[in-house]
């Protein structure tokens, strides 16, 4: 500590200069394990099959894709690059009815760090393809899983792909994608992030292999899953995209209930949760971590619908189908949902903000859309008398056992169908029971069910609507064959004003007239992230942009990573500093004797004054540095000059060169940079005032 006079001085620091784990570099970071929750089990690996984000968000990390939308750009549905191909997405020949991609070399099958865990198929198929170039043979087998699946086999987006004829790889670097028709809607069905790319050996051996098993060339290397729990991947050293991934590994964590998800965020037990917040948690979160919290929002490609078992008395008469869409009211459940749950849009089959949407004059004009309830349920009411239906009828609405936002809306709806007579009972199942009774399409009354899509692309999203029998994914159990000659239509036409007129007749019939099936409300997005994640974007879709490739952590060890903190204190050259977020002095012991860290950083804010010292005083003893981290006001200021001052060897101080109010304005006293040096005040206290009439423009009544 220097002295001047009976003044104390201390020196600066401009930032921590060397802090890595609270370092302000936005440049990409190397290092650490990304951990985030997930509320969903997944029902399976196979992400052709699946329809869940339980399926995406763990597994999309280990596999590539033919090509993908940009992951810097992801909010754009018409920025669509290459992955495993070459160069820029083709444009199509032929007259819009060929797209041949070549190929890239470098792209190799996952190696796999085979551990004991590992089961005893995947050690087989590993020493099969592991560490061999992924081919054009791989896609052209992959696809051909996915638009032709064999009987037995599960393709949701099968129909996705009917403008296909046919897929084929003329050498090992080159894949030919014929079509029947031109149709805008290939590109984007193509760049959907479930076509993870599959083996073509291990598809020859087991179609049924990757439900259960991992086997990609993405970014991570597959780990470890623990089914409930956690999967686990590392950084796969041979990816393609040289430079990724960023980070060491990941770690995805199993937690159904969503204030699991809250705490877990909260205590930095997790950096993010890529399905989204309702808006309580988010305010509630804002507030308890401020500046360290990242809130990214905004319309979302995801709709709740409603699927009555159209093969099921009396759900097989229309009228009582249209009784139930006429009793929901949509308008006034977005004004109280979207208080308490991820949904707030209303609007028909087409994402709300796009051309081909209805508008709210063409909305009203379908059952259960009129602005006036009272009307729409005297109707659902009359419609169910001349159907048969007795009041008090029972039935069984069958939901998944996920809080946002199935269970809620799904506690609304029971309410909305008491009003006009119904007496409806909830069967809650878990993910993968959910879906396997819905692919079954006959053990239920009423079953909630979604259309979330990863690309906005309207004339695939609505596939849905067509017969069971073309799309995989229709799980109210109904054939039309106008509904299916009409989406045909749209597709085969690339006249934007057509497209939409055969919009307004298909929705007409689907949501009203026949109402097979119908939609609730359209979901809203709050992604709530620590700031340490940096890279990451959102999107319309919660299936985009989870393959981690391209993201980073600031802070790549949490404070409670002791290992990982000596791991690191002893590898690197550059001095490792850590522990502004501690409050305890049992913890910064912890990073000093066990973490060996070189610099420890009390915040006096988190801590108080007497542990900063108490830290600063041990750090001398093992021969170590202490510098503050607080330097907001001039109160923090304040307390980390005297804390400094009462410790040995306590001359550097971090001191904040930006402009700030609450440094110049909080208290009277000024604190200011003079030889590259600060003085510690000398008044009674901490040495500062405060300035009362601040504090006064600040109070909230």
């Amino acid at each position: 500590m220097k002295r001047t006079s009976s003044k104390l001085v201390v020196s600066i620091a401009v930032g921590t200069a060397l802090s890595l784990a609270a370092g302000t570099a936005t440049a990409q970071t190397k290092g650490g394990i990304l951990k985030y929750v997930i509320p969903s089990n997944p029902p399976s690996a196979d992400a052709h099959r699946e329809t869940t984000f339980g399926t995406i968000h763990p597994f999309a990390q280990f596999y590539s894709t033919l090509i993908r939308v940009n992951p810097d750009n992801p909010s754009s549905p018409t920025d669509i690059v290459c992955d495993l191909c070459v160069g820029d997405v083709p444009a199509a020949t032929n007259d819009g009815k060929k797209y041949t991609f070549k190929i890239r070399s470098d792209a190799k099958w996952h190696n796999l760090r085979v551990t004991d865990k590992t089961p005893a198929k995947m050690k087989e198929m590993s020493k099969l393809v592991g560490g061999t170039s992924l081919t054009a043979h791989d896609i052209v087998a992959t696809f051909k899983k996915i638009i032709w699946p064999p009987k037995g086999v599960g393709s949701a987006r099968k129909a996705f792909f009917a403008m296909v004829n046919s897929v084929t790889a003329p050498n090992d670097h080159t894949v030919v994608f014929d079509l029947k028709y031109p149709s805008g809607a290939f590109i984007p069905a193509l760049a959907m992030p479930y076509n993870f790319i599959y083996s073509k050996k291990i598809l020859a051996k087991d179609m049924h292999w990757f439900e259960k098993n991992v086997m990609g060339s993405g970014p991570f290397r597959f780990v470890e899953w623990q089914p409930g729990s956690h999967i686990k991947g590392e950084r796969n050293p041979a990816y393609h995209r040289k430079g990724q991934p960023y980070l060491d590994g990941t770690s995805a964590i199993f937690a159904k209930k969503y204030s699991i998800n809250l705490q877990a965020l909260r205590g930095g037990r997790a950096y993010i949760q890529f399905r989204g917040f309702p808006p309580k948690m988010r305010d509630d979160l804002k507030k308890a971590l401020k500046e360290k919290l990242t809130v990214q929002e905004g319309d979302w490609n995801c709709m709740l619908m409603v699927a009555p078992n159209n093969k099921k008395k009396p759900f097989d008469d229309a009228r009582v189908r249209r009784a139930l869409t006429l009793a929901i009211d949509r308008w006034g459940g977005s004004k109280y949902l979207s208080k308490i749950a991820i949904v707030k849009t209303v609007a028909g089959i087409v994402y709300p903000s796009h051309p081909l949407a209805a508008t709210k004059a063409e909305l009203e004009k379908l059952a259960g859309y009129w602005p006036d309830i009272k009307k729409s349920r005297a109707e659902a009411k009359r419609l169910l008398k001349e159907a048969g239906v007795p009041e008090g009828f029972t039935f069984t609405l069958h939901n998944r056992a996920v809080d946002q936002p199935y269970k809620i809306v799904g506690t609304w709806l029971i309410d909305q169908w008491r009003q006009i007579g119904l007496n409806v009972k909830q069967w809650v199942q878990p993910t993968g029971p959910f879906y396997a009774t819905l692919r079954r399409k006959k053990n239920y009354d009423v079953s909630i069910d979604f259309n979330c899509q990863s690309i906005v692309n309207p004339l695939l999203d609505v596939s849905k609507w067509q017969s069971d029998t073309i799309a995989g994914n229709q799980y109210a159990g109904f054939q039309d064959p106008q509904m299916d000659k009409w989406f045909d239509q749209m597709n085969r036409s690339g006249d934007p004003r057509e497209q939409r007129r055969i919009m307004r007749k298909y929705e007409q019939r689907g949501l009203s007239d026949q109402a097979y099936q119908f939609v609730t409300l359209w979901w809203y997005r709050i992604i709530l992230h620590r700031s340490e994640l940096k890279g990451w974007k959102t999107s319309p879709s919660h299936y985009l942009n989870v393959d981690l490739s391209n993201i980073w952590l600031e802070e790549p060890l949490h404070p409670e990573d002791i290992v990982g903190y000596a791991h690191l204190c002893e590898s690197s050259p550059v001095p490792i500093a850590t522990g502004e977020a501690e409050s305890r002095y049992s913890d910064f012991e912890h990073l000093l004797v066990d973490g060996l860290i070189d610099w420890v950083q009390p915040d006096p804010g988190r801590c108080g004054i007497s542990t900063m010292v108490d830290v600063g005083r041990l750090a001398h003893r093992l021969h170590r540095k202490v510098v503050n981290h607080s330097f907001k006001s001039g109160i923090t200021i304040a307390a980390s000059l005297h804390g400094l001052a009462a410790v040995p060897h306590g001359d550097i101080f971090e001191f904040c060169m930006a402009d700030s109010p609450l440094r110049h304005d909080l208290t009277h006293e000024k604190f200011e940079v003079v030889d590259g040096f600060v003085h510690v005040p000398s008044g009674p206290g901490l040495g500062v005032t405060i300035n009362e009439e601040v504090v006064a423009k600040h109070l909230v009544a």
